[in-house]
Formats: C-alpha cells, sequence, structure tokens
C-alpha cells in the first residue's frame, strides 16, 4: 500500500472554530462514505506494527478538535466548554499542543472496564496519540506511524491512555524504537508532554491532572499491549456486545455489525473549506502555572505581562 498518496479526502462543513464545524471523510479508492472511529483500519501494516493516526489538533494550534462519539459517521467537530467551542489554552513555555495529537481508529478505552494498573475505568473515546515528528499535521490528516511508548494520565478520575508515536516518514523514524530512543535523541520531549498533560486544564479552573504508574512513560512492549486491549474493547463495542450509550456505531465497512450502512445510503456534504470564525482575543492568552506553588497549596498564579489572578483550587 503506498502511504505517499492520500487514502481519505475530506469534506469540511462550516466554519472552523464553531458549533457547526464537521470534517467527514470518503475513502479516495472508492469514493464512499468512512467513519475515522469505526472504519480507518487501526493497522496500516500488521507486519510491521505501523499503525493509522488521525490528526486531529495540529502542533502549536489551541482549537480541541476530535473525533464525534455520538454523530453519525463520527466526523471530527470541536469540543465545547460552557457551550462554547473549546480552545486549550496556552500555558507557558508552550504554544497550543506540543505535537501533532489525535486518535488511533478501532480502539476504545471501555468506561465499563476498571484497567488493574490505573485502577480507573476507561474514558470512552479512541485511544489518544501524540506524534513528535518534524512536521506539522492538519486536522482529519490520517497518518502512518510506529508506537514508541505510553504515559497513563487519570482525566478526571478516568484511565486516559496517551500514546507516544512517529510518523514512520520522519527524518528520525529510524532511530527511534522505543520510549529509551525517544529521550537519548529529543532530551526533554518526555518531561515536557508529562508538564503539559499536568497543567493544561489549570487555565480553566480545574486542578491538575494526575497520572497512573507514578507518572511513568511505559515502553513500546507496554503501549502495544495497551492498545491491544483498546482494539479489542472497541471490536466488542462495535459488534454490539457492550452497551454503547451515546456512541454512533453508524459504518460502512463493518459486514455483520450492528451499525453497517449501505455506503450508498450515506450521503456526504460538499466540501465547503470555509474561513475560520474569530477567535475572542482572551483565548488567545497564555498562562503562567507556578509549578512550586501548584505543589505546596494548589493555588496558582497566571496571566500575561501585567498578571493578574490567582486561583484558588483548593
Amino acid at each position: 500500500m503506498d502511504s505517499s498518496k492520500p487514502q481519505y479526502s475530506l469534506r469540511r462543513v462550516g466554519h472552523p472554530f464553531t458549533k457547526d464545524y464537521q470534517v467527514y471523510f470518503e475513502r479516495n479508492a472508492d469514493k464512499i462514505a468512512v467513519s475515522p472511529f469505526h472504519d480507518i483500519p487501526l493497522h496500516h501494516d500488521e507486519a510491521r506494527n505501523v499503525f493509522n493516526m488521525v490528526v486531529e489538533v495540529p502542533r502549536w494550534t489551541n482549537a480541541k478538535f476530535e473525533i464525534s462519539r455520538g454523530k453519525s459517521m463520527n466526523p471530527i467537530t470541536q469540543d465545547t466548554l460552557d457551550g462554547n467551542p473549546r480552545f486549550t489554552r496556552s500555558c507557558f513555555p508552550y504554544k497550543g499542543y506540543i505535537w501533532n495529537y489525535g486518535a488511533l481508529p478501532q480502539t476504545w478505552e471501555d468506561p465499563h472496564y476498571t484497567d488493574p494498573d490505573t485502577d480507573a475505568k476507561g474514558d470512552n473515546d479512541p485511544i489518544d496519540a501524540c506524534e513528535i515528528g518534524r512536521a506539522i499535521a492538519k486536522t482529519g490528516d490520517v497518518k502512518q506511524v510506529k508506537i514508541l511508548g505510553v504515559l497513563g494520565l487519570l482525566d478526571e478520575g478516568e484511565t486516559d491512555w496517551k500514546l507516544i508515536v512517529i510518523d514512520v516518514t520522519d527524518p528520525l523514524a529510524d532511530k527511534l524504537h522505543d520510549i529509551s530512543d525517544v529521550e537519548k535523541h529529543l532530551p526533554g520531549l518526555l518531561d515536557a508532554t508529562r508538564d503539559w498533560f499536568r497543567i493544561y486544564m489549570v487555565p480553566n479552573g480545574y486542578p491538575p491532572n494526575e497520572y497512573a504508574l507514578e507518572g511513568k512513560f511505559m515502553d513500546k512492549a507496554y503501549a502495544l499491549k495497551v492498545v491491544k486491549e483498546c482494539s479489542e474493547a472497541w471490536r466488542r463495542l462495535v459488534h454490539g456486545k457492550v452497551e454503547k450509550g451515546g456512541i454512533s456505531l453508524h459504518n460502512t465497512t463493518l459486514s455483520g455489525t450492528p451499525g453497517k450502512l449501505d455506503p450508498k445510503d450515506v450521503g456526504l456534504p460538499a466540501d465547503e473549506n470555509l474561513s475560520p470564525a474569530p477567535v475572542p482575543q482572551e483565548l488567545e492568552e497564555w498562562f503562567y502555572v507556578d509549578r512550586e506553588r501548584l505543589e505546596d497549596d494548589k493555588k496558582l498564579v497566571h496571566g500575561g505581562d501585567s498578571l493578574c489572578i490567582t486561583l484558588d483550587l483548593a
């Protein structure tokens, strides 16, 4: 399979940065609509452990795009916070997301299952991936990646695995084979990743996140085991073996599943590719989180040049 040629095209509806924005996927080979959650295969090359990754949030950007669980065909939409399109605040010294951020298709972190290593249930989403290669991706890109390791985040008490992956075409890909290689060739990136996930919701008034496994990055073998478990959980979900809650199981390629649709009956909207809506100025601000005070008393100082606000999270 030639990974240099895009296998999927996008149908973008509405203005980015609004609640109406939706990104649908079409398979180029036969022009049928596909779900990025259910139809795009987990493996690009299973023998070589090369996986597909759907990019939701490009590096250095703040709009929190994600695969919609509930909408038919699972388009990418912008998450909301307090009823408004959600933007992840930039915390010093970072600007937006520090990797290309997305998810592996055909995986699911089961909210009915308590992981013995994290002592917490899954967060009900496809498993997240942080792609650390050099290129800046676009929302809706489907990258071919290899897995290097995983970090176990506890987000509001739920297991929220964060895979560390790299695009197989990246210049460093031939040197990175396991999580120890990341520290060797990109020293400081793993520490920054752990710090970023710990504080990223603090400017919104949330307490810092905690970690399973003492915040240790687990190696490739452990990460592959986690992906296998999430793949098996997804298979139970898509075959109707577990309660789906609000998840849409609509797909066009999985024969014998309750959500299978005839591709001829799935009409995708035309690609509009509209200009982004204006972003409120306050969403462009950066925040300083005092890590020492965060440890000591959960009180943080944040703001811009003139400073400003103390948040009491106790």
